[in-house]
């Protein structure tokens, strides 16, 4: 007999202890049914970052992505407003911009050519005349509620639920102090990776557990031995003194400063803050075993003569990233293996993935039937 959605959903048990605990069974990863829900309740209920301000910083600039099946464009308008819209056309829905980011003075679709404005309103139906019954007015960009907390925009898909700041909780109070805001853009990477999205979320969550395993150049940098994991109620801060380089130089170069901050915003945003130094982390699903890892870096004010020193830390931070691709999806295939269910958690290293595994209960249930 096959298990339901909501037999699935309540086997796992929010209310047991750390120390007591196990993970999320196997075919949470596994079950398109999962997919199905967490787009429902995870990624449509919850805020959702989407960017830096500092890529809808001016009037028509805008930047896309895909969250699952749902295509989102925010864009900043000439009164200086940010908005959000879903990226569909209202008139045979196809993706009104193609590009992940950009800036344009008008936003038209490449399929039949509407043209909306940057508020979104519908502005141009060619070869439209005669159509019966039919108000532009009521055909614009459908939108998404739109809020910054600086330096992040933040969409959500449904009204209702908490405020952004009550998502965020104190944790602008802790990133503020860094100083991030200061830090500019400066290049993106994109990573298709074979697994789940929260097969990357757990591993991001461990603790450093798994850091003088897969990670010998970071290991190398980071205090392990006095290596913190702290919750809030919706996110998660790892961080980590920083010694001497010892045999690490190449990650030491560019890994450097008194303490490296990890910090996690329920369901998948991260953001990795080290001297001088921040890359964000956005974690979109694409299918039951797919997911797509936005990494966005940012550095402080610089000259040419700093270009050298931002190739060798995303080099660092590509080498990491690799390390992770390749552990993921060996994750993924266990996952599928009749001989694992579920597993136990380290008091010491895994509380963040507890708090996640508690947070996408509560969600999925909230879901159910």
């Amino acid at each position: 007999m096959s298990v339901t959605l909501t037999e699935l959903v309540r086997r796992y048990d929010p209310g047991r202890p750390l120390e007591q605990a196990c993970t999320i069974p196997a075919a949470w990863y596994l079950d398109p049914r999962m997919a199905d829900l967490e787009q429902r309740t995870v990624f449509r209920r919850n805020w959702l970052a989407v960017a830096h301000v500092d890529a809808v910083r001016e009037a028509g600039q805008f930047v896309t992505l895909g969250v699952g099946d749902e295509p989102l464009l925010v864009v900043r308008g000439r009164d200086g407003a940010v908005r959000g819209f879903h990226n569909v056309c209202r008139h045979h829905a196809a993706e009104v911009v193609r590009e992940p980011v950009g800036r344009a003075a008008a936003l038209k679709c490449p399929y039949h050519g509407w043209t909306y404005g940057l508020d979104g309103a519908l502005r141009g139906t060619p070869e439209f005349d005669g159509v019966a019954g039919f108000e532009r007015a009521d055909h614009g960009l459908v939108p998404v509620t739109v809020e910054t907390a600086d330096p992040f925009v933040f969409v959500r898909l449904i009204d209702g639920g908490p405020t952004l700041n009550d998502h965020l909780g104190s944790l602008p109070e802790l990133w503020r102090p860094l100083r991030v805001s200061e830090l500019r853009f400066a290049r993106r990477r994109t990573y298709d990776l074979d697994c789940n999205w929260k097969v990357f979320v757990d591993n991001y969550l461990d603790g450093g557990y798994h850091v003088p395993h897969i990670h010998g150049g970071l290991s190398g940098v980071l205090d392990y031995a006095r290596y913190r994991i702290e919750n809030g109620p919706r996110f998660c801060v790892q961080s980590s003194p920083i010694r001497p380089a010892g045999e690490a130089a190449e990650t030491a170069a560019v890994r450097s400063g008194s303490t490296a901050y990890y910090f996690w915003l329920y369901p998948n945003f991260m953001i990795n803050c080290y001297e001088g130094i921040m890359d964000t982390n956005l974690v979109l699903p694409q299918s039951v075993d797919r997911c797509r890892v936005i990494f966005d870096f940012y550095f402080g004010r610089s000259g040419p003569a700093d270009e050298a020193v931002q190739d060798r830390s995303i080099a660092v931070a590509d080498r990491i990233q690799q390390e992770d691709i390749d552990i993921c999806a060996s994750i993924q295939r266990g996952l599928r293996s009749s001989a694992y269910d579920v597993g136990r958690l380290s008091v010491r290293r895994e509380a963040g993935e507890h708090l996640f595994h508690r947070l996408l209960h509560a969600d999925l249930s909230a879901g159910l039937p």
